[in-house]
């Protein structure tokens, strides 16, 4: 910077000659610089001001930015840092054929402690206690104080039960975030959905893994996290729900321990619904019986692992097969006349009945054990396991539950012609419902065999052709004439024709032989007969009409009536609209009810 001197000599020597004072020269220099001088530091001084000014608001905004950023996200816990790879919680949702919600995933929080952050072990040990009833609160204060550095107090917990413990408000309870599966309709296909639990946990998430049914059958699919769409199941959860309330409130009339009910399709092999009962809360779901018959427990599937022998049920196969053979035609004459002796055994029709001589039509009209076991023996043993074997009934059902394959029928390891003779009628041989269910959609659907699936199907399926489409035709019109005029007359439905079997099996008693007052009854039936669309089993595990002085077990008086209620239930939620039909014999419904 260039300093002006004070007395510049120039305007010193044109003072002197004008008569001036040369200091007022110099005063008036040295105020000009103080000046300029000031205006300076002024200068800087705002300049400074004005930074320090901008330098606190920046920060100021920021921690006001930050503040409310903190006040609008959701409260979390100081966590645990453990090593390893970071777990995946994402797990896809399961839904109905319409895209209803059965399982999803809901934000929840697992509690845990840090002891030696806690304030008050004993408070907060006691507090617990009330909170949660389960847990002792001595336990609670020994494990706070064993100088443990982390331990797990419960793994779910509801917004209720956290704020609970928050109110608490000792330092060493804190809260891990956690995706828990959520079951919105309860009950609703329980053993259909299984239920989920964790898996590999940690503080900050922990792995959701399917535990039974498809969630477990599935499980591989719904935690990939490439596979974004919901998981489709075949099952439509109004059908579902009228199935459900019917076979329950029959369950309950007729006196049964359990029952089954399975709807398909039998174009697709879709299960529009499958139920059994009693069953269970997947959002709770109990703990397996660890003593008596497993099939008592509410976890057991009767639709699927119950393996029972189904009776009568199996007659109309061995007709069909007969059929196919070109051994019979539904008018050829059969001997039925009973007692039927086969060595040392004797074959007897339901109630001391004697049919005489009648058709194959009449066979299974009117449920000849002896009529059926001579179509069989014509049939023989070969003949008769290959047709069987076709139909699935020797296989576990292919459905997608995880406890489908150990549910594998029971087949006689040998098979001399009484096996050939009882098997033909459903006894010493048996299988699920499942199984019977895709074996009469096979004989519904023209004769092409049927998969059951539980997963949603865009359309139909061709399977191999078991029996040609004019002897499913005829089998199918049989059907029909068990409920017209044979021992399933209490499923005619006006405007809705209805074909199927009944079954009354005595059940086996496990010290051998069979019991005398115990039986599993079964009507499978077929609808509408004029285009089979659909098929229905229902079972019932123990059923006993009591309304009567005698009880009445048959099939035709426990099964019958609940599978008829379940169809006119369903036959509009399916969009069947009813149908003229001619006027038929039909016979009187007391007689004849198998």
């Amino acid at each position: 910077m260039i300093r002006v001197p004070l007395r510049p000599l120039a305007r010193i020597l044109s003072a002197r000659q004008m008569g001036g004072d040369p200091d007022a020269i110099e005063r008036e220099n040295l105020r000009l610089r103080h000046e300029s001088m000031r205006d300076r530091a002024r200068t800087r001084a705002e300049g400074r001001l004005l930074f320090m000014g901008l330098a606190f608001f920046m920060i100021f905004l920021v921690i006001g930015v930050r503040m409310g950023l903190l006040a609008s996200d959701e409260p979390t816990e100081p966590r645990l840092a453990l090593p390893g790879h970071e777990i995946s919680a994402n797990r896809a949702d399961i839904v109905d054929r319409r895209g209803r919600i059965l399982a999803t995933n809901m934000q929840t929080y697992a509690l845990y402690a840090h002891p030696q952050d806690m304030v008050d072990p004993h408070h907060v040990a006691v507090e617990l206690g009330k909170l949660f009833p389960e847990m002792d609160a001595a336990a609670l204060e020994r494990r706070f104080t064993d100088g443990r550095k982390f331990m797990w107090i419960r793994k779910k917990l509801s917004p209720e039960q956290m704020q609970a413990v928050h109110d608490i408000g000792d330092p060493g309870l804190l809260f891990g975030p956690r995706q828990m599966r959520l079951y919105p309709n309860g009950t609703l296909a329980s053993h259909v959905l299984g239920g989920a639990t964790f898996g590999a946990e940690g503080v900050a998430s922990a792995e959701v893994v399917g535990m039974a049914g498809i969630e477990r059958f599935e499980d591989a699919r719904l935690r990939d996290p490439a596979q974004t769409e919901p998981l489709a199941l075949s099952l439509d959860m109004t059908l579902q729900q009228a199935v459900t309330d019917v076979l329950d409130a029959g369950m309950k009339m007729m006196n049964a321990k359990g029952a089954a009910g399975v709807l398909m399709d039998v174009k697709t092999g879709e299960v529009l619904s499958l139920v059994s009962l009693p069953d269970f809360d997947p959002n709770d779901r109990p703990a397996p019986l660890l003593t008596g018959d497993p099939g008592d427990s509410p976890l057991f599937n009767r639709a699927v692992q119950g393996v029972y022998e189904l009776g009568s049920t199996f007659k109309i196969f061995t007709a069909a097969n007969g059929i196919q053979l070109g051994l019979v035609t539904p008018d050829t004459i059969i001997d039925g006349n009973a007692p039927l002796i086969w060595g040392k055994y004797r074959i007897n029709e339901f109630e001391g009945h004697n049919y005489g001589m009648q058709t194959v039509a009449e066979v299974i009209q009117h449920s000849s054990n002896v009529g059926t076991a001579r179509i069989a023996l014509e049939i023989g043993a070969e003949r008769q396991k290959v047709f069987m074997r076709s139909l699935g009934l020797f296989d576990p059902s292919p459905i997608e539950l995880v406890e489908a394959p150990g549910a594998k029928p029971i087949v006689p390891p040998r098979w001399p012609e009484i096996v050939t003779i009882t098997t033909s009628y459903g006894h010493g041989i048996a299988a699920s419902p499942m199984n019977l269910a895709a074996a009469y959609a096979t004989i519904a659907n023209g004769g092409a065999k049927v998969t059951p699936t539980l997963l949603k199907r865009d359309g139909p399926v061709h399977g191999e052709q078991v029996m040609s489409s004019e002897v499913a035709a005829q089998a199918v019109h049989m059907l029909r004439l068990v409920v017209t005029k044979g021992t399933a007359s209490f499923a005619r439905i006006p405007g809705y024709p209805v074909g199927g079997k009944t079954g009354t099996a005595d059940k086996p008693n496990p010290h051998g032989g069979y019991y005398k007052d115990r039986v599993v009854n079964t009507f499978a039936s077929v609808f509408p007969t004029n285009d089979p669309k659909y098929v229905l089993v229902v079972t019932l595990d123990e059923p006993s009409d009591n309304t009567l002085a005698r009880p009445r077990r048959s099939a035709g008086w426990t099964a019958v009536p609940v599978a008829a209620e379940v169809i006119r239930r369903v036959v509009p939620l399916l969009g069947l609209r009813p149908t003229e039909e001619p006027e038929e014999a039909v016979a009187e419904l007391t007689a004849n009810v198998e």
